[in-house]
């Protein structure tokens, strides 16, 4: 491309509003004015121009050279990416809210932009819209700030542990509490529904026999609160025996234990959001907390390090292309000649 037209052949000067590739394929020119009437800002300097929004923010940057100015969309796409992503439409950026237990739409464009799993379309996915159920099902008071320092460098090396419930409602198996376990450095979860506060012992050091050999890595801290499920005699002589050390928190003082009792609390609220979008019975709310707790794992971020718990505990990055909405009506299928 040359600004110089005597170094063009057979040229011939025309203004159609288009501009001509070759193969008789053409494209609209868009003009400043059309910039101007979508409310942007256009200002043009001595090496360089750029496109902004009005609370400032870039869009689009050029630079000039050869008395022309010109736009690097590799430059654009690797400082805003999401700019130049085309917009999901609405049935579709709400459908993948909902198959994300109700996943804030920050997140999921994090996800889609950062290529941070698989089966996700990269689209820009718009709210335009309060969603009911979120409202209803994420109300919560002012929380706590956060640790300022992340201390923890190593995937289980410490687990955060706390037991839920006894909940008013039994799940359709006839559990009634919840044990939640919490990987600190990545922040996965796994969950187990009990039906007495008597079958924590047995669970947890079941769990961690299993969970130590499966990523080949020691669990070296344990973080509880002052419950008697945890403090009991045979789970001391199982830590002290596997040099495990087991800290417990403050008498009335959760903060101490803040890691999983935030977890609680958001595995909770997208449970309860679920059910209500879903009008699903409240015996369902063990399904909905695995549902939670199983796309959690693979969808949100986490945020010292930009990936989510899934990769950072496997190492690779998670699908979710066979995700489909809690409550999503389905069918069961027989294979077999009988």
């Amino acid at each position: 491309m040359t600004g110089d037209c005597s170094q063009l052949i057979n040229f011939v000067q025309k203004f159609l509003g288009m501009v001509k590739f070759g193969n008789d394929h053409v494209a609209k020119i868009m003009g400043y004015g059309q910039f101007c009437d979508s409310d942007l800002e256009v200002t043009f300097r001595q090496h360089t121009y750029f496109i902004r929004n009005l609370d400032g923010v870039d869009l689009l940057t050029g630079s000039r050279g050869n008395n022309l100015y010109t736009l690097s969309l590799q430059d654009m796409l690797a400082s805003s990416p999401i700019c130049l992503l085309s917009k999901a439409s609405k049935t579709k950026s709400w459908l993948w809210h909902r198959r994300l237990s109700h996943l804030n739409f920050g997140a999921i464009n994090h996800l889609a932009r950062q290529g941070l799993v698989r089966g996700l379309l990269k689209l820009k996915f718009e709210k335009d819209h309060i969603c009911s159920a979120c409202a209803m099902g994420k109300s919560t008071k002012k929380t706590h700030k956060p640790k300022s320092k992340d201390t923890n460098q190593e995937k289980l090396y410490l687990l955060h542990m706390d037991l839920c419930g006894p909940m008013r409602v039994e799940s359709i198996n006839g559990k009634k509490y919840i044990l939640v376990i919490v990987d600190d450095y990545s922040r996965f979860t796994w969950v187990k529904f009990l039906r007495s506060k008597d079958e924590t012992l047995d669970f947890i050091i079941k769990f961690l026999k299993m969970i130590q050999v499966r990523l080949k890595v020691p669990v070296r801290r344990i973080r509880t609160d002052n419950g008697t499920e945890f403090g009991n005699q045979t789970l001391q002589d199982y830590y002290e025996e596997v040099g495990i050390s087991h800290e417990t928190s403050v008498a009335r003082s959760p903060q101490q234990n803040g890691v999983v009792e935030r977890c609680n609390r958001t595995l909770i609220e997208a449970a309860r959001t679920m059910l209500i979008y879903a009008q699903a019975p409240l015996f369902l709310w063990a399904e909905a907390v695995a549902t939670a707790c199983f796309t959690q794992n693979r969808s949100i971020i986490r945020l010292r390090h930009g990936k989510t718990p899934y990769e950072l505990l496997h190492g690779k990055l998670p699908d979710l292309s066979f995700f489909y909405v809690f409550g999503a009506l389905c069918y069961p299928t027989n294979d077999s000649e009988n």
